[in-house]
């Protein structure tokens, strides 16, 4: 009892970490990028395509998508951006968001305290406040790698129970599951970022069999329910905005439920596409990166669907969220 007890502490101290990681990490990103990239963003006037490019940049750099959503909506609430210039601004954070997981898949966890170390003695070691906002970026980024690794050490004993590698069997067999797990866990931590790399994390461990524990064809239905829970940051931020703002919110959501449906549908195919498009080797070596590539294959294919389709998304949100609630 007191093993899994310590365990479970375990585990939700790393995600503590990780969490704490990624709040520090776009908080100091920002600071050092200044007000750029805000300016960026409402500067977005052009065509879809721009709109696309802004946001995916700037999510990039800010390491959260939750962050620029939200910001978007407060630009649409403003008057600063239209709902037709904000909707493309939503799928490039969508492609943005894909970035953190394609660092997570280099599995710097064995330096993460060097990360650390360096994080401190920029800290320490530059008196400009954009240069320690760079300091403190790098030693939350050691953070993520310390949570990752405190989450993979709790997560190790279920890889030998076999009534928890009997579940994941079911997982396997009724991608549903999967995508009512990925779903569960982000609307509970409310960050698509961590839930992507806990499953980063978990795939690459090995079962009874000394494969991975979830297999790519397990963790793809994980990630697209982690897509579809990550919406509801937006539509809660949105409670409280401006019509406007709640159809962008309404967009975003429904960008990825019709995205996760469609893969899900074609689940046999995602999964063989994603293999040939990633590196090969042995199993527990390229499941992360694989993961993270069909993060990245799921937003850039989403995105260029219905990117021709903003006019259509635009009316599908306005009869979505009316004008005039409807008696």
């Amino acid at each position: 009892m007191e093993q899994n007890l310590t365990r479970i502490f375990t585990l939700f101290g790393g995600l503590a970490l990780f969490l704490y990681g990624m709040d520090a990490l776009s908080h100091s990103l920002e600071t050092a990028a200044g007000s750029r990239l805000k300016s960026l963003l409402a500067a977005v006037t052009g065509s879809p395509v721009r709109g696309v490019l802004a946001g995916a940049a700037v999510t990039a750099v800010l390491q959260s998508s939750s962050a620029v959503t939200v910001m978007v909506l407060g630009f649409v609430s403003a008057g600063l951006l239209t709902l037709r210039q904000a909707v493309p601004v939503i799928f490039g954070c969508n492609i943005g968001t894909t970035v953190t997981a394609q660092l997570l898949a280099f599995r710097l966890e064995d330096m993460r305290g060097l990360v650390l170390l360096a994080g401190l003695l920029l800290c320490f070691a530059c008196a400009g406040r954009k240069a320690r906002a760079i300091g403190r970026a790098v030693f939350a980024f050691g953070l993520l790698f310390e949570g990752i690794a405190d989450m993979g050490t709790a997560m190790e004993p279920l890889a030998q129970s076999p009534v928890f590698v009997h579940w994941l069997g079911r997982v396997r067999q009724h991608p549903w599951l999967g995508l009512l797990a990925g779903l569960g866990m982000t609307l509970t931590v409310q960050s698509s970022s961590a839930t992507i790399a806990l499953l980063q994390n978990f795939a690459a461990r090995p079962g009874l069999d000394g494969s991975s524990l979830l297999g790519l064809a397990g963790a793809l239905p994980v990630l697209l329910g982690d897509n579809i829970g990550t919406t509801i940051t937006a539509v809660l931020a949105s409670l409280s905005a401006s019509r406007d703002a709640k159809r962008v919110a309404a967009a975003h959501a429904v960008f990825n439920l019709t995205g996760a449906a469609v893969f899900c549908a074609g689940l046999p195919l995602y999964v063989r596409l994603t293999a040939a498009l990633s590196p090969k080797g042995p199993e527990l070596a390229v499941i992360a990166r694989q993961i993270a590539n069909a993060h990245t294959l799921f937003n850039v294919v989403c995105t260029l669907v219905w990117l021709p389709l903003t006019p259509l998304m635009v009316r599908f949100v306005c009869r979505l969220v009316p004008d005039r609630a409807v008696r």
